[in-house]
C-alpha cells in the first residue's frame, strides 16, 4: 500500500517532496483550504497506510490518538522535522517505521531517532526478517527478542545469514530455537519465499475454490503458506478473477506462460484433455516446474487444479514468467489536483506507464514518479486505447488518463469496444485478456453544477454537441427531447472552430421551451487556474462566448437562481417544500 506523506500548509513541503519522490508515496498537503487531516490521517490508520507527517510529534499523536487500538495490527508512523533533521518513528518500529527511519534519514542527512531496544542492541528486530523470508509467529519473535536482551543465544537450525549480520549472539547450545524451514513449524521460525503454486481452473471458478485448494495443498503437505512466493498458470488465465483473487489473498504475484512454454516440461500427470484444450498437457504442475522441483504433484478440487514448487534461493518473481496486464481507467476530474479521487492517485502511482492526450498528462504531472508517459495528439482515441491495451498485454500495469470521469464522453467505453472487436479491429489475444479497473472522476457537468450551486440536484441528463461521432439528425432528436422532457441538461464539447452552429440551434430548441429566466450555467477551463463560471438567464446566454474548454449547462422550468454574497447561484428544487407542506 502507498505510503502517505503529509505536510502542512506552509512549512516542510519541501522535505516532503523529496520523501514523497524517493518513496514513490502520495503527498497531501494538510491545512485551511486543502486537505482535512483530521479526517485523512485517522482514515489512512485505520485502512493501514503507512503515514509520514512533515510535522510536530504533537500532532500526529493528538489527530492518531482517538483511532489507536491494536498495536499488532497498526500500520508505521513517522514524524519528519520540517528540516529533515529528525526523523522519529511514532508507532509500527517493527513494522516498516524503524527501516523507514533510516531510509529517510539517509535521504536528508538526519538522524534516526529509533528507541526499541531490539534495534538499538542489534542491527535488526526478529520480528521483521529481510525481504525474502516471512515470519510465521510474531508472538514468539517478540519473546525470542526479550530473551536475547536478557543475554540468551540463538540456536539456529537452517541458514538465516541476517542473524549473525545484526549481531544477535548464535550457538549450538543456546536457548532460543530458530528454524528456517519450508514446514509449517511452532515456535520462532522464519520461511524463505520460494514456494510456487501452480493453478489450472475451468473458467468461472470460484475464488473460494481456488484459495481453499491452494490452502489444502500446503497443509497437506506440511507446508507454510508463508513461503508463497508467487502463483503461476497459463497465460490465457490472465484475467481470470479466480486467480487474481487468490493472488490478492495470500500477497504474492500471479505470473504466467505460454501453452508452448509449458508444453515443454515433463510432468508426472500430463492430461490428453488439458492438451487437446488449451494446448499443453499440464497447467498446475508444469506451470510449478518452471520454478524449480515439485514437492507436490497435483490435486484437484471440483473445478481447480494445484501443484507446488520450490523455487531457486533467492527467489525474483519478476524474472519469473510475465505478469498479468492491467490497464487502469482513470478519470483525473476538472484538472485540479484536490478533485482527484484517492483511488485515480493510488492508481498513477502503481503504474509503469501512463498513456493519454498529452493535456491530460500534463494535469498530472504533479504526480509523475519516473513513469513512461506515451503521448498522443487529440484525435487519436482509438491509437492510444488500443495502444494502452496492448502495452498491458506485455505484463505492464498501464494507466490510461481521461479528465473529467473516463466512463463519460471519455474513453473507458471504447477500451470495452475495443476488448470486444473482431475482425480487422481485434487486439491481439494477450491485449483482449488484460484486466480493466475503473476509477470514477468528477465530471465536468458535475464540477460546473457545483462551482454555481446545485443546478443537477433534480433529474438532469448530458449530450455531446460533438457531430464527428454521431449524425446531427441524431443530436437534435436528443436536444428536442431533453427539453420537452424538462430535464437540467449539460452541453459536452458545444462548440468547435469549424462547428459553430449546432450550440445555436441547441440554444433555440431550449428557449422554445423554458421561461427566459432560466438558469445557463457556462464554465469555462474547471478545475484550472484561468476557471471562469458564470450563471446567467437563458435570455442573456450568447452562444459566440463559447469555446472548446467550455460545458454549458441549462436548467429546467423549475430552476432557480439568486444572489449569495455577491455571487450569482443556480439550483433546482427536488420538491421538499411541497413535501413539507404535505
Amino acid at each position: 500500500m502507498i505510503a502517505l506523506i503529509v505536510f502542512f500548509a506552509g512549512q516542510g513541503e519541501t522535505v516532503a517532496e523529496r520523501i514523497a519522490l524517493s518513496l514513490k508515496g502520495e503527498l497531501v498537503r494538510c491545512g485551511p483550504g486543502f486537505a482535512d487531516a483530521a479526517t485523512l490521517l485517522p482514515a489512512a490508520f485505520s485502512a493501514g497506510r503507512t503515514i509520514i507527517g512533515v510535522a510536530a510529534s504533537g500532532i500526529l499523536i493528538r489527530l492518531l490518538a482517538p483511532v489507536l487500538s491494536n498495536k499488532a495490527l497498526e500500520p508505521a508512523v513517522l514524524a519528519v522535522s520540517i528540516d529533515g533533521a529528525s526523523i522519529v518513528p511514532l508507532l509500527g518500529g517493527h513494522r516498516g517505521a524503524n527501516h523507514l527511519a533510516r531510509t529517510i534519514a539517509a535521504l536528508t542527512g538526519g538522524h534516526a531517532a529509533i528507541t526499541t531496544a531490539s534495534d538499538i542492541r542489534f542491527g535488526g528486530a526478529l520480528d521483521e526478517p529481510p525481504a525474502g523470508y516471512a515470519l510465521s509467529n510474531r508472538e514468539a519473535a517478540r519473546a525470542a527478542m526479550a530473551a536475547a536482551l536478557q543475554g540468551e543465544a540463538l540456536k539456529l537450525t537452517g541458514d538465516a545469514p541476517f542473524l549473525a549480520a545484526w549481531g544477535y549472539p548464535i550457538d549450538p547450545e543456546g536457548t532460543i530455537a530458530v528454524r528456517v524451514t519450508d514446514q509449517a513449524v511452532a515456535g520462532l521460525a522464519y520461511h524463505e519465499k520460494r514456494l510456487v503454486a501452480g493453478l489450472g481452473c475451468e473458467r468461472g471458478a470460484s475464488a473460494d475454490e481456488v484459495i481453499g485448494l491452494v490452502t489444502a495443498t500446503l497443509a497437506g503437505a506440511g507446508l507454510a503458506p508463508q513461503g508463497l512466493a508467487a502463483l503461476a498458470s497459463i497465460d490465457i488465465k490472465a484475467d481470470e478473477p479466480a486467480l487474481l483473487a487468490a493472488a490478492r489473498h495470500f500477497k504474492v504475484p500471479l505470473r504466467l506462460f505460454s501453452a508452448a512454454d509449458l508444453a515443454g516440461e515433463t510432468v508426472p500427470t500430463p492430461s490428453h484433455y488439458v492438451a487437446d484444450t488449451v494446448g499443453t498437457p499440464s497447467v498446475a504442475e508444469a506451470a510449478a516446474l518452471k520454478a524449480g522441483p515439485l514437492l507436490v504433484e497435483k490435486r484437484k478440487s471440483a473445478r481447480a487444479t494445484c501443484a507446488i514448487s520450490r523455487g531457486s534461493w533467492p527467489f525474483d518473481a519478476e524474472t519469473f514468467g510475465h505478469a498479468p496486464g492491467l490497464v487502469h481507467l482513470v478519470g483525473l476530474g476538472p484538472g485540479a489536483p484536490a478533485e482527484r479521487t484517492g483511488s485515480a492517485i493510488a492508481a498513477l502511482q502503481t503504474s509503469s506507464d501512463w498513456v493519454g492526450y498529452g493535456l491530460y498528462l500534463d494535469l498530472a504531472a504533479d504526480l509523475q514518479q519516473g513513469q513512461t508517459e506515451h503521448r498522443f495528439a487529440l484525435g487519436e482515441e482509438e491509437v492510444r486505447v488500443r495502444h494502452a491495451l496492448e502495452l498491458a498485454a506485455t505484463g505492464k500495469t498501464v494507466a490510461l488518463l481521461c479528465s473529467g470521469d473516463s466512463q463519460i464522453y471519455a474513453m473507458a467505453a471504447l477500451a470495452y469496444e475495443l476488448l470486444s472487436a473482431d475482425g480487422a479491429r481485434a487486439l491481439s489475444h494477450r491485449a483482449q485478456r488484460v484486466s480493466i479497473a475503473t476509477h470514477p472522476g468528477i465530471s465536468a457537468f458535475q464540477a460546473a453544477s457545483a462551482a454555481a450551486g446545485a443546478l443537477i440536484g433534480h433529474d438532469f441528463c448530458c449530450i455531446s454537441l460533438s457531430d464527428l461521432l454521431t449524425p446531427r439528425e441524431d443530436i437534435e432528436q436528443r436536444l428536442t427531447a431533453a427539453a420537452t422532457g424538462d430535464f437540467v441538461t449539460a452541453f459536452y464539447n458545444p462548440r468547435s472552430g469549424r462547428r459553430l452552429d449546432l450550440l445555436d440551434r441547441a440554444t433555440a430548441i431550449f428557449r422554445a421551451h423554458r421561461p427566459a429566466t432560466c438558469p445557463v450555467i457556462v464554465a469555462k477551463s474547471l478545475g484550472r487556474k484561468e476557471q471562469q463560471v458564470r450563471v446567467l438567464p437563458l435570455s442573456a446566454f450568447d452562444p459566440a462566448e463559447v469555446d472548446m474548454l467550455t460545458i454549458v449547462l441549462i436548467g429546467s422550468s423549475t430552476s432557480k437562481s439568486f444572489d449569495k454574497a455577491g455571487q450569482t447561484v443556480a439550483f433546482t428544487p427536488r420538491g421538499y417544500a411541497k413535501k413539507a407542506s404535505l
